[in-house]
């Protein structure tokens, strides 16, 4: 078993195990249609979530990612929009917990690596949830028209969901 040590920006001396192999033994309720790596290479948050801890993951995530370590450029997002609320709102909502206080986007990462923790099932859930903005999409796009309600096609592309094949 692989033990990471974090130590960036926002964790310090912090450790977990890596208790399955990379990217296999998800929960069988929990199907992401894309990786972080193609996340990142896709454009999300604003290309600022994880600058500071690279790391902590693979080097090849970051090759093509497309980040900005200065600040949030909604420009390097896929769909070019700011998709984001700050993490002032992600706290005072309780959507973030001391093991991953970046959010779901770090519990993701984590959780590809390898990571389980009690916290997966929360996630999953909340994951799940995003689904109803899949719907809205659906409902009121044309399929493969990726201009029409840009900005929840950049938060489902946030929660690992290929927004394009909408």
């Amino acid at each position: 078993m692989k033990i990471i040590k974090v130590n960036d920006k926002m964790q310090k001396n912090y450790a977990y195990c890596l208790a399955e192999p990379m990217g296999k033994n998800f929960d069988l309720d929990f199907k992401p249609e894309l990786t972080p790596k193609q996340m990142l290479k896709l454009g999300v948050f604003g290309g600022k979530y994880m600058t500071d801890c690279k790391d902590e993951f693979p080097k090849d995530w970051f090759k093509k990612a497309k980040l900005n370590s200065k600040f949030h450029d909604p420009t390097l997002n896929l769909f070019r929009i700011d998709a984001s609320q700050p993490l002032s709102i992600w706290r005072k909502k309780g959507w973030i917990k001391e093991r991953d206080p970046r959010g779901w986007f770090q519990w993701y990462c984590r959780y590809y690596m390898g990571r389980r923790s009690s916290d997966d099932d929360r996630q999953i859930k909340r994951w799940k949830a995003i689904k109803r903005h899949i719907v809205q999409v659906r409902i009121n796009c044309i399929q493969g028209d990726l201009s029409c309600r840009p900005r929840q096609r950049q938060a489902i592309l946030h929660w690992a969901y290929d927004s394009r094949k909408i």
